[in-house]
């Protein structure tokens, strides 16, 4: 059930001040100040600094603290979901009207102090719960995905392309079958190996992960982490890579490909705009390529123009609605909801089994 929250129930207590009681590292808030109209908080699972997840969600944060002269944000990174609870239940209590959880961990612990909390607005990022004053969001960063995929596909030359990934979960296996598909719909002969790190933010295990696909012969990385130490180890091993979340050729250099990047301000914008306007509600949004939300990201210094090309065809025709990701796929004709939250196995071209 979704309904309206009006502007009265939206905004509580403002001018209770302070976080300092917050866990991690509390980042400076920006804009607003004692004259904010709408308090906004967010919260991560690693740090800001990370150059990958919760590097974008922040910047995502900057861009909308910039935009709206009436908005004061804060931000705490580096929580743990296991202290995620006590993290939200700080910034409901000094009062802030709307709380980011960026993480999926984060689930279970927002919507127990939403439902502790009704005046107070909260959005996950990538969970499947909704409250009346609880929503989630997530990109369709597969459509990117399978665009990446593609490029990896016309790369190889051993038809072997590595996945550090890392929980076996719907977002992230929904993310390998998109980048094997997109390497099959150009290369019939690729397939796809997969290691799993368990954790989001491990830079060392993401590391020797890569190695470990690296000695088995992979040509092209790829990765679902929240840094880049599987593109650093690509390009040790001077083979192509592929990245996520952010920008990533400083840390591949010239075995660059692209990567599937976000752009966080095309929700967190309108989300912020509709509480300052007392038209907020608790939704389910999903959306693409063609909302900004998702992109690709500028190709690397040595990917040929047959492949820019290629995958510029392949992204005119999603956008347009010509092609969908999972046509041909065990996977076609399936609903969001399965897609979102559902989907536990792999495509053909990816090797073994998802670990249950």
């Amino acid at each position: 059930m979704t309904r309206t929250i009006s502007r009265r129930e939206a905004i509580g207590a403002v001018g209770v001040t302070g976080i300092a009681a917050l866990a991690g590292c509390a980042g400076g808030g920006s804009g607003g100040g004692d004259e904010a109209d709408v308090r906004a908080a967010w919260v991560y699972n690693s740090e800001v600094g990370d150059l990958g997840w919760s590097w974008a969600h922040n910047e995502g944060r900057k861009a909308v603290a910039d935009q709206f002269d009436w908005l004061e944000t804060d931000y705490t990174e580096s929580v743990a979901p296991g202290d995620a609870e006590r993290v939200f239940r700080q910034y409901a209590s000094d009062g802030y009207d709307i709380i980011f959880g960026c993480t999926f961990g984060y689930q279970d612990p927002m919507a127990t102090v939403a439902a502790d909390n009704p005046e107070t607005l909260f959005e996950h990022n990538t969970g499947y719960t909704t409250r009346e004053n609880m929503g989630r969001y997530m990109g369709r960063v597969y459509q990117p995905r399978y665009l990446a995929g593609q490029a990896a596909g016309m790369m190889t030359e051993a038809d072997s392309l590595g996945y550090v990934a890392a929980f076996p979960i719907a977002e992230v296996i929904r993310g390998i079958n998109a980048y094997a598909l997109g390497a099959a719909s150009v290369n019939d002969e690729a397939s796809l190996k997969v290691r799993w790190t368990n954790s989001w933010f491990d830079p060392p295990g993401e590391s020797e992960a890569a190695n470990a696909l690296i000695d088995e012969g992979v040509d092209v990385m790829a990765q679902h982490q929240d840094s880049p130490a599987a593109l650093a180890a690509a390009a040790d091993a001077d083979i192509w890579a592929t990245g996520y979340d952010a920008p990533m050729q400083e840390q591949a250099g010239d075995n660059y490909l692209t990567s599937p990047i976000w752009h966080w301000e095309e929700f967190y914008g309108p989300t912020v705009q509709s509480v300052n306007e007392g038209t907020w509600e608790a939704d389910a949004y999903w959306e693409g390529l063609d909302s900004g939300i998702c992109s690709l990201d500028d190709w690397g210094p040595e990917v040929p123009q047959d492949v820019k090309d290629t995958v510029a065809d392949s992204r005119s025709s999603i956008v347009g609605g010509d092609l969908d990701v999972w046509s041909g796929s065990k996977f076609e004709g399936e609903s969001d909801e399965f897609l979102f939250q559902e989907m536990g196995s792999y495509v053909e071209n990816v090797e073994g089994t998802v670990p249950q």
